[in-house]
């Protein structure tokens, strides 16, 4: 059984992630497609525009045969987290013979070598790291520099190390090699619009554009060229009920933590220096919203989206112990089911055989599945969501989602 693992976000599901999906099925020849998804929460430091389900009913709809979440702690952190935290769920399925992403440089070998360089750190390399971090470069000019410097070879692929879907792609293949995994790395290369482009155009664009066109009250007609055409039906329906969501519509929630917690500052929390610590609380008192508080705080050296990553991690509770909690447990210790494809019973008969972490598909029989450290772990991932589905109804003006009671996608 050839089984492809891919690790996504889909916020929202467009065509190039349909692209890439059928791309890597046909690279492959894949029998299965599984599919790893942030929650309610995504890396860039904010709320999907829409809820897990809606986006893994997205995927399934597209080619997808199952979709599995990955636990918040990871969705909503760094790149190297990101990666890790997916790779390690889909590893631990021991059914993934492949881990399929897209990428802007479509080419695996130089993805393979840059990652090689900086999961084994050389001496000579390190040594370059601090002499560009002691000019006063940024990390990521930093590092860049460093690569190029230790292997000149490089210096043709400069643009490999300040691209979106690259720097993730070369995260998820130290993470491959970090734990020893089997499964082999596939790459797309990326058609269309940049990931930070917000103008749609030609037949792909990217989610950022999607997500921007329907925050400034686009008519989803108006995106059809960009998008399948289930996705379309999906988002109208969401936006008929008023269940689109933005960062500022986390603004008050945020503040009053910011408020109640400024007495003892903010560095516990992931990825807080001491340093934005101080510069939380010396400015708090000039928030206005989630948003113009990330422009308020960044710096030349600290940008808008990690200042983002830390103010969610902030309102979400995640802290630095939080993260060491998880890494002693191997990171994923549970694969939590949002839906699948009836065709896919074979993939899920394996599943069970073979995996070594338990297999959450109704959360309400979770506590007896798990040990008491993982269904800590689920518990937090089920308060983080239940927040979403609250702000979600006071959007809509309904009764918020109820993670115990909403059932999985389900598709013949």
């Amino acid at each position: 059984m050839r089984v492809n693992g891919i690790i996504a976000e889909y916020n929202p599901f467009h065509n190039g992630h349909k692209y890439q999906m059928e791309e890597s099925r046909r690279i492959t020849g894949a029998d299965y497609t599984i599919v790893v998804i942030s929650g309610n929460f995504v890396q860039r430091g904010a709320p999907a525009l829409l809820d897990k389900f809606s986006r893994a009913e997205m995927a399934l709809r597209c080619g997808a045969d199952l979709v599995m979440e990955i636990p918040s702690i990871y969705a909503a952190s760094s790149a190297e987290y990101f990666a890790t935290g997916g790779v390690s769920l889909l590893n631990q399925l021991n059914v993934v013979t492949h881990l399929c992403f897209g990428s802007e440089s479509g080419d695996i070998g130089i993805l393979r070598q840059i990652a090689s360089i900086l999961r084994e750190e050389p001496e000579e390399f390190s040594r370059l790291m601090k002499a560009n971090l002691r000019q006063g470069l940024s990390y990521p000019i930093a590092r860049s520099n460093a690569l190029m410097q230790y292997c000149p070879s490089l210096a043709y692929s400069s643009k490999v190390f300040s691209t979106p879907n690259n720097i993730l792609g070369i995260e998820y293949i130290k993470s491959i090699q970090r734990q020893k995994s089997s499964m082999e790395p596939v790459t797309v290369r990326r058609l269309g619009a940049d990931y930070h482009d917000p103008a749609p155009h030609m037949e792909c664009c990217s989610a950022l554009a999607i997500r921007q066109s329907l925050l400034d009250k686009k008519e989803v007609a108006d995106l059809q060229a960009y998008i399948p055409e289930s996705t379309g039906l999906i988002l109208s329906d969401r936006i008929r009920d008023k269940r689109l969501v933005c960062s500022n519509d986390f603004s008050t929630a945020l503040y009053y933590k910011l408020l109640s917690e400024k007495e003892y500052g903010y560095e516990k929390y992931l990825d807080v220096s001491q340093a934005l610590s101080d510069r939380i609380c010396n400015n708090v008192d000039k928030y206005i919203s989630f948003d113009s508080f990330c422009d308020l705080l960044k710096t030349k050296e600290m940008t808008y989206t990690r200042i983002s990553r830390c103010l969610l991690h902030i309102l979400l509770n995640i802290t630095k112990e939080d993260m060491s909690f998880c890494s002693e447990m191997e990171y994923t210790p549970y694969a939590r089911v949002l839906g699948f494809r009836r065709t896919a019973t074979p993939l899920l008969s394996a599943i069970k055989e073979r995996s070594e972490i338990p297999l959450i598909t109704k959360v309400a029989d979770a506590e007896r599945n798990l040990d008491e450290d993982s269904f800590i772990m689920l518990k937090q991932d089920i308060q983080v969501s239940q927040l979403y589905y609250g702000v979600v109804a006071g959007l809509s003006g309904s009764q918020p989602l109820n993670e115990y009671t909403i059932p999985l996608v389900i598709l013949d």
